[in-house]
């Protein structure tokens, strides 16, 4: 293993960003990544992991840290919102693990980015800078320069722009403008277990779907508190992100579900909304020496529960890549024409589980029911397998 003399640069702190400095850890280049807020750390609640993320947590060298983390579920659980009956449901027990090689859990985003955040602190070849927003870069060839908004510089031989939806270095990569507003606004919650209405009370990620709405809980951080997250189609025309809301507005979009359904967003707390967003996909994702990762690459919905995990991916590509290839630009290449057919297939995914799964009304609904009650477990496996089986490295 050899040790780079440039470090890789890195702007963003997130799971991403912190993902991308693991994995080249893990092959001798030193990163020094730049985090625009003054301490490092995660908001929002749960996550959904699939076994597509434990194989990148093993890549990464985290693999026992995050298994310790998580909370196993049972299921995936798909619920008519309109009847409060089980329309299907994918068994995640020991068939599925043997099938896809690691297990399906849920995680406190929080919980994640912190075993992250400290094996990255535990390694002499990542220095973490906070207090450091890259706002824009230059480069000439064979180093990178990033500038920050405080006007201090940092060079490197490679910029990662790992800075998210809004990502500064997406700007000067791919100049295509702000993200694509949804219209959909989702509403977050965490309800201690004990208030969570027994019979509800399930060892499952479940999916109450309804016409324009959908309800999602699962219990997290060992069984202290059910994650609860509602959405609705309001046509929301403006980005938001964390705003406090009050029940009443949450309810205004599910006055028409089972009130079974009603009766858990009633014990939720302390909502917050965000307007979802995501972007078409595109293959500008590179610009020299700048290689953009997770969600400044391929922002996508919440949908198919895979942010998290297509990050991670990229940076286990990422790090592959580079040591891999001496030519750095080449290593980059590689990297996006081995990324980008998968991230656009979950990004277009994930919107048309939104419109099919999610959301339908009518007959769309009733046919989603008969089309999907109608799978078998192993049904199920079939049609993830690409996405389950796979890794940043390929299926």
């Amino acid at each position: 293993m050899t040790v780079t003399r440039q470090p890789v640069l890195i702007a963003g702190g997130g799971i991403g960003g912190l993902a991308a400095a693991l994995g080249l850890a893990q092959k001798g280049f030193r990163s020094i990544l730049l985090e625009k807020a003054s301490a490092l750390g995660e908001i929002g609640a749960g996550i959904q992991l699939g076994p597509n993320a434990f194989h990148a947590f093993d890549y990464l060298g985290v693999g026992a840290a995050a298994r310790g983390m998580a909370v196993y579920i049972d299921q995936l659980r798909l619920m008519d919102a309109l009847t409060a009956e089980e329309i299907t449901h994918v068994d995640l027990g020991e068939p599925f693990r043997v099938r896809f090689g690691n297990p399906y859990a849920v995680v406190h985003r929080g919980d994640l980015h912190g075993v992250l955040l400290k094996a990255c602190r535990d390694s002499d070849l990542i220095e973490l800078r906070v207090s450091s927003e890259v706002v824009r870069y230059d480069q000439d060839g064979s180093t990178v320069t990033a500038h920050l908004a405080d006007g201090a510089w940092v060079t490197g031989s490679l910029l990662i722009g790992a800075d998210g939806l809004w990502s500064n270095v997406r700007k000067q990569v791919a100049s295509d403008g702000p993200p694509r507003v949804s219209g959909h606004t989702t509403y977050r919650s965490v309800i201690p277990t004990d208030e969570m209405p027994e019979d509800l009370r399930w060892n499952a990620a479940t999916l109450w779907a309804g016409p324009k709405c959908h309800i999602v809980h699962y219990p997290l951080s060992g069984w202290k508190v059910f994650n609860l997250v509602v959405t609705y189609h309001n046509d929301a025309p403006e980005p938001v992100a964390g705003m406090p809301v009050s029940e009443e507005e949450v309810m205004r979009g599910f006055g028409h579900v089972h009130e079974r359904a009603k009766a858990i967003i009633r014990h939720g707390k302390n909502w917050k909304l965000w307007v979802l967003c995501d972007r078409d996909p595109t293959e500008r994702w590179l610009d020299g020496r700048v290689a953009l990762l997770g969600d400044a690459a391929h922002p996508m919905l919440q949908y198919f529960a895979q942010g998290a995990c297509q990050a991670m991916e990229d940076a286990v590509c990422l790090s592959h890549m580079l040591s891999h290839h001496d030519d750095q630009a080449t290593a980059l290449e590689h990297y996006r024409v081995q990324r980008f057919p998968r991230t656009a297939r979950v990004q277009l995914t994930s919107r048309a589980i939104g419109e099919h799964i999610y959301h339908p009304a009518g007959e769309h609904a009733r046919l989603r029911n008969a089309i999907m009650s109608a799978k078998t477990s192993e049904d199920w496996y079939r049609d993830l397998a690409w996405l389950y089986g796979g890794t940043g490295l390929g299926s």
